[in-house]
């Protein structure tokens, strides 16, 4: 049996990724129909099917499931070994992926992303936001964000962004003929707008002050599974939101919404970007890394 090349096993990946013919060959820079002859190719040779194909969907089979999970940390360890050749040049090279929660992909946006892009224009940078815990390895990115508490095991991690509070938020439309709350135990009483967590379940609002510590599965009838539309949601006076102060300044500066609890609202440190420790850094990663260091440095 002829063996597939590693471009025929890189446009499989890709059409994995993004469930969708159209959108690969936009990102392989190649015609929608030479990829489809490259993958039907592909499955001639290994004589399995890899994808369900309809008019309005594309689908990995169990054969096509297997396949990625074995080939993505192997073309990664592939890709990897390419981009190592950037040390022999002036500048690293080549394209770093990296995996974030909606709010730190913001952050990373804000403060390292510009500089970064300006001083190495040879590097591609893919940030991909969304809030599930994944492998980053497994996933085939370079480096992930995370709370400092979520940290995977054997992982090395730079601070970046600063401490990190969740405060509470109303409209005053919403507080209007409403007592607000003094305590914690006061959002009983209230609409509070709750939050899903990418792992299905809903997320318990923690307070604390001078050690006391408390945590509380508030009720409400809206949830929600992003911050941004919990954020819109408060502004229109559906109820109280718990969000991360860094993403509701401008709402709070302009009086749409107002600051609740504050001072059961502790900051925590905060974000943290982290990297397997196990095997040799990317030219671009270490790039990346020693950039968030002199933006940390900085302030």
């Amino acid at each position: 049996m002829s063996q597939p090349s590693f471009n025929d096993l890189n446009a499989f990946i890709t059409v994995a990724d993004y469930t969708s013919f159209r959108q690969a060959a936009q990102v392989l820079n190649i015609a929608p129909s030479s990829l489809s002859h490259t993958i039907r190719q592909l499955e001639e040779t290994l004589g399995v099917r890899l994808f369900n194909r309809t008019t309005r969907s594309v689908a990995l089979t169990e054969a096509g499931h297997s396949l990625r999970a074995t080939l993505v940390p192997a073309l990664k360890e592939v890709n990897l070994a390419l981009e190592n050749i950037a040390l022999f040049r002036a500048s690293p090279a080549g394209t770093l992926r990296i995996n974030a929660p909606e709010t730190a992909a913001a952050i990373l946006l804000h403060k390292v992303v510009p500089d970064f892009l300006a001083r190495y224009p040879d590097v591609s940078l893919d940030i991909v936001a969304e809030g599930r815990l994944i492998d980053i390895v497994a996933e085939g990115f370079d480096a992930g964000v995370r709370l400092g508490e979520s940290l995977a095991q054997g992982m090395n991690a730079v601070r970046f962004g600063g401490p990190v509070r969740f405060i509470t938020v109303a409209s005053e439309g919403y507080l209007s003929g409403r007592q607000a709350p003094a305590v914690p135990d006061d959002l009983r009483r209230h609409e509070c707008i709750r939050h899903q967590l990418p792992s299905g379940k809903r997320y318990q609002w923690e307070f604390s002050r001078q050690g006391q510590e408390i945590t509380i599965d508030v009720p409400g009838r809206l949830t929600l599974n992003t911050i941004p539309l919990m954020i819109a949601a408060a502004v229109d006076g559906l109820g109280i939101a718990c969000v991360p102060e860094s993403a509701v300044m401008a709402e709070l500066a302009s009086g749409r919404l107002r600051r609740l609890l504050d001072n059961w609202s502790p900051p925590f440190p905060g974000l943290y970007l982290y990297y397997p420790g196990n095997r040799q850094m990317p030219p671009a990663l270490r790039a990346f890394i020693d950039l968030i260091k002199e933006v940390n440095h900085h302030g």
